[in-house]
């Protein structure tokens, strides 16, 4: 059994794709323990079936129509004219403009693709340092995971069993937060490279907005759906996903659907493949622990050595940083989540509240080796080894860390609205 495992971690090692890596995990676990693999099937049928998995594949659907429509230009057009003329007003462009799309495309990979190319000649063309450049906008793919309607936050509610709603909610201030301070280390970096500040011009902020009007209409709708009772999660995310459809192809007639629908539906297609074939095997493989009471197990070695909650959120976020660093958010998420549940309770912390401080531990883990995947994909994008990037991520992931700080030891931020 044991040369079994070693084999599994060396083919996770080299590459194998993770969903078959875990299944044969779960298989493993359950001849050890005695139980029937059958539980596998069993929880794959019960997440397939579950009403809010309906709502991945539509918001994925318009994260992708969005991309192909142009919408990131027209974001950063606007964001430019609106606060262009802020010192470091581009520099917050990039922020805003990575973290809005990173809302709907809900992968950090997606955004710096999409607007990466965009963004870094207009910076450089700023007077921005190159390692700046290359920091912020690998960093800022994954800014806008805390925001409605991130496929992220819809997933822990999924495995954690807590309200969708409530976790929207309580992604809104630590999200803002992070941008705020990102932003002020933009402002400073704006005056240290002595970049060139353009003047406001209201007409072409106003020809700006007008022309993606609908865009920027999109957020404010759905919160304003969801939170106002209006409409549920799943057909928020079917009016979104129609919303956008309209929007593109008779609005802005940047997409013709006759001869784009079926390249739309199977990226669609590819990118919800391969989070739910992980989903379904992840939650398989957890619930074959969880019956082989390894939770239990974990819970009595800890109680042992650690006796305060802020020893245990301490130890959380070391942890939670070190799976960031090896993990997908997505695999993360179904792996760990069900096994720190029952620790939580036992350290009186609100599940919405460990919801926060995961996605923003595994926020920091898309930039950080030996799996960070913004490193990856910037490193393909920008032409530059990974080492160089990460060295130029390092300023902002100490911000980062700092705000993972205020996050986890000051749950007013998530849980304002209680």
């Amino acid at each position: 059994m044991i040369f079994l495992v070693l084999i599994l971690v060396l083919l996770a090692l080299v590459g194998a794709p993770l969903f078959t890596v875990l299944g044969a995990g779960a298989l493993l676990a359950s001849v050890a323990d005695d139980i029937s693999p059958d539980i596998l099937i069993i929880e794959m049928n019960r997440l397939s079936s579950s009403p809010n998995m309906i709502a991945l594949p539509l918001f994925i659907l318009a994260g992708v129509v969005m991309a192909n429509g142009g919408a990131p230009q027209r974001l950063v057009r606007f964001y430019r004219a609106a606060f262009g003329f802020l010192p470091g007003g581009i520099a917050i462009v990039a922020l805003v403009s990575c973290a809005f799309f990173t809302m709907f495309s809900g992968a950090s990979g997606v955004t710096i693709l999409a607007l990466g190319g965009l963004l870094y000649p207009i910076l450089k063309n700023e007077g921005y340092a190159q390692n700046f450049n290359l920091g912020l906008l690998t960093t800022s793919g994954s800014l806008g995971l805390l925001f409605p309607p991130s496929l992220a936050i819809i997933v822990y509610s999924i495995v954690a069993n807590v309200s969708i709603e409530k976790m929207f909610m309580a992604g809104l201030l630590p999200g803002l937060l992070l941008i705020i301070m990102l932003s002020l280390y933009s402002l400073y970096q704006g005056r240290r490279c002595q970049v060139p500040r353009h003047a406001f011009h209201l007409r072409e902020a106003l020809i700006a907005a007008r022309h993606c009007f609908w865009d920027l209409l999109l957020p404010f709708a759905i919160v304003m759906g969801i939170f106002g009772g209006f409409v549920s999660l799943t057909e928020a995310a079917a009016v979104t996903a129609s919303y956008v459809l309209i929007v593109e192809s008779l609005v802005y007639k940047s997409i013709n659907l006759k001869q784009k629908t079926v390249s739309l539906l199977t990226e669609t297609s590819l990118l919800f493949g391969s989070l739910i074939i992980i989903l379904l095997i992840a939650l398989g493989l957890t619930n074959l622990l969880i019956d082989a009471q390894i939770p239990m197990r974990l819970l009595d070695f800890i109680e042992r050595y650690i006796d305060s909650k802020i020893e245990f959120l301490i130890l959380l976020n070391i942890f939670l940083l070190l799976v960031g660093a090896v993990m997908d958010i997505f695999s993360a998420l179904l792996v760990v989540v069900p096994l720190l549940l029952p620790l939580i309770a036992r350290y009186d912390i609100h599940p919405v509240h460990l919801g926060i401080i995961f996605l923003a531990n595994l926020e920091i883990g898309y930039s950080t080796p030996p799996v960070g995947i913004n490193l990856f994909i910037a490193s393909q994008r920008f032409s530059r080894p990974v080492l160089t990037l990460f060295r130029a991520t390092l300023p902002f992931l100490l911000i980062m860390l700092l705000w993972l700080l205020a996050v986890t030891y000051m749950p007013v931020l998530s849980l304002w609205w209680l």
